[in-house]
């Protein structure tokens, strides 16, 4: 169930060119049929007419309740004179984006050009709840001054996607309103694509551990790291199930020692490569898995480095040099307050 937007904007992002990107919050444009469609083509015209673009060139999203009609002439009324209030702070318009978030959230780094002038990186998003590792699982815009071609942003952008945002989980719910966008003008000259990559992945990265930490009805942030798995992608698996688990957010949560369950967690995934007498893991560097059995540990100890602020999570399965990092939350009584009346409130 793709949003109106997102259908229009596979079209739009074909031709490897954007000048805009225009969100609008509390209603998603999801499951509105054709109307919904032809209100998105007039939201990114809107913007356009203001901005004095070609259409064409303007990316729209929408996030907010689904299956509710886009109140379309409230939104070109509100779009009026907005060129006269462009700015150079990235936090006004991640204000403007947000649902359930608490706060809004931006990023800017710098890139070193060639000549010693810097290139500027900024990285806007939202998401609090409905986020799962499925690209990107939010609203997310890079925006650069730094001159790369788009079959070379495009790239950048895929790979830094799949270690960071796509290893993002609060509730294992994908939304349909997924996006992720990487604009660049040039304005800055051209930059090392290498050196390019490593400041994305940095500003995602400390994007990932914002967009986690602001999980709804979250109190800790959860970072996961698994290693020696027989391949990457097997990693991934055993991140995810280990960061997805009910039992292993709710075990963060209470700041209950219950090991077991991360044990659980990695022996559901049936389709990787595990010896249960090669899996170790750590709690915050503590070693609470030993050879697959529960290591002898203070309880105590283990109970409070659950209720840190941050937990450490890692899992060893001792039979390759498979690794991946992932990122998520724990459950609370929150979230379930949060998510029994979105739409109703």
């Amino acid at each position: 169930f793709p949003g109106a937007p997102i259908l229009v904007g596979r079209e739009r992002v074909r031709s490897g060119r954007l000048q805009a990107v225009v969100v609008n919050s509390k209603v998603s444009n999801v499951g509105t049929g054709p109307e919904g469609v032809a209100a998105a083509r007039a939201m990114a015209r809107a913007a356009a007419r203001e901005l004095d673009i070609d259409e064409a060139l303007v990316l729209m999203s929408s996030t907010g309740v689904i299956g509710v009609p886009l109140p379309i002439e409230r939104i070109e009324s509100g779009l009026r004179g907005m060129a006269a209030l462009l700015q150079a702070d990235p936090l006004v318009g991640a204000r403007g984006m947000m649902t359930t978030d608490s706060h809004p959230k931006a990023i800017s780094v710098e890139i070193e050009g060639p000549d010693g002038d810097p290139a500027v990186l900024t990285v806007v998003a939202k998401g609090s709840g409905m986020i799962a590792p499925n690209m990107a699982t939010m609203l997310a815009y890079a925006f650069t001054d730094a001159r790369l071609d788009a079959p070379t942003l495009d790239a950048v952008l895929r790979r830094v996607v799949a270690r960071t945002f796509n290893m993002l989980s609060v509730d294992t719910d994908t939304s349909t309103s997924d996006t992720c966008a990487l604009l660049a003008n040039g304005l800055a000259g051209p930059v090392d694509p290498l050196h390019f990559e490593a400041a994305l992945t940095e500003a995602c990265e400390a994007m990932t551990e914002m967009l986690a930490r602001d999980g709804e009805g979250a109190t800790r942030l959860l970072r996961v790291v698994v290693r020696g798995a027989a391949t990457d992608a097997e990693a991934r698996v055993v991140a995810r199930a280990l960061v997805e688990s009910p039992l292993i957010k709710t075990m963060v949560h209470g700041g209950d020692p219950n090991v077991g369950r991360i044990l659980m967690a990695v022996g559901k995934c049936v389709d990787v490569a595990v010896d249960p007498e090669r899996v170790h893991a750590t709690l915050g560097g503590l070693p609470v898995v030993a050879g697959g059995r529960r290591a002898e540990f203070d309880d105590g100890t283990v109970r409070a480095t659950l209720l840190l602020d941050t937990v450490e999570l890692s899992v060893d399965l001792g039979v390759g040099s498979g690794e991946v990092r992932a990122w998520g939350c724990d459950l609370s009584r929150g979230y379930v307050d949060e998510n029994a009346a979105y739409y109703s409130s």
